[in-house]
C-alpha cells in the first residue's frame, strides 16, 4: 500500500511538471524561414542555402557553392534552436556534406561524402542588428577539421536582411562571405 501511495504521488508529481513544461513559451527569437544568396572572397565563389521551421525548435537546412570550375560544397540537415533569453538563441546543426575540388583530398569524379556537426548562437545587439557564430566538427573521407564562423546581419525590412561572414578553416579554406536572406 506504501509502495503503491508513493508511486502514485509520483506520478501526479509528474504530469503536473509536464503541464507546466508545455505552458511555457519556447518560441525563438529569431526567424529560421528564409531563402539565402551569397558571394564569396577569396576565393571568388557563388552560393545559395535555405532553413525552413520543422518544428517551434527544429529546422531544416542546405546549402551549396561553387567556384564554377568543376567544384562544389553541397550540405543538407537539420538543426536545433532554443532561446538563451529575449536577444539570443544557442543553435546546432547536423548536416551531410557532399564536396569536390580538383586538387588535393576532395579530388573526386562525384565528390566526398562526409557529415559536419556544429554549435552557435544567435544574438541581437540592436532591434535591426544581429551577431553570431558558429564552432563545428567537419569529417570528410578520413580528413577531419574543426571549422567556424562569425558573422554580422543587418536586418533592412523585416523580410530582408544583408550580412558579412568570416568562415574559417572550410572547404575554401578562410573566407569573406557577403549575404542576403530573404524571409518567407
Amino acid at each position: 500500500m506504501r509502495k503503491t501511495f508513493i508511486a502514485t504521488g509520483i506520478i501526479l508529481a509528474s504530469l503536473t511538471s509536464v503541464a507546466h513544461a508545455n505552458n511555457q513559451a519556447t518560441m525563438s527569437n529569431f526567424s529560421y524561414d528564409y531563402a539565402e544568396a551569397r558571394i564569396g572572397i577569396s576565393p571568388l565563389t557563388y552560393g545559395a542555402g535555405f532553413s525552413k521551421s520543422i518544428h517551434p525548435n527544429a529546422h531544416l537546412t542546405g546549402s551549396i557553392d561553387t567556384e564554377f570550375d568543376n567544384d562544389w560544397d553541397m550540405a543538407f540537415g537539420v538543426g536545433f534552436h532554443a532561446p538563451v533569453n529575449n536577444w539570443a538563441d544557442i543553435t546546432g546543426e547536423i548536416k551531410a556534406r557532399n564536396a569536390k575540388k580538383d586538387e588535393g583530398a576532395l579530388s573526386s569524379s562525384s565528390g566526398k561524402l562526409g557529415m559536419e556537426v556544429n554549435i552557435g548562437v544567435r544574438q541581437w545587439l540592436g532591434p535591426q542588428l544581429e551577431v553570431g557564430g558558429q564552432l563545428g566538427h567537419l569529417n570528410i573521407d578520413d580528413s577531419e577539421k574543426t571549422i567556424g564562423s562569425i558573422y554580422g546581419r543587418f536586418h533592412a525590412t523585416e523580410l530582408f536582411s544583408i550580412g558579412v561572414q568570416a568562415r574559417f578553416n572550410d572547404i575554401y579554406d578562410d573566407q569573406i562571405m557577403l549575404t542576403t536572406r530573404f524571409k518567407y
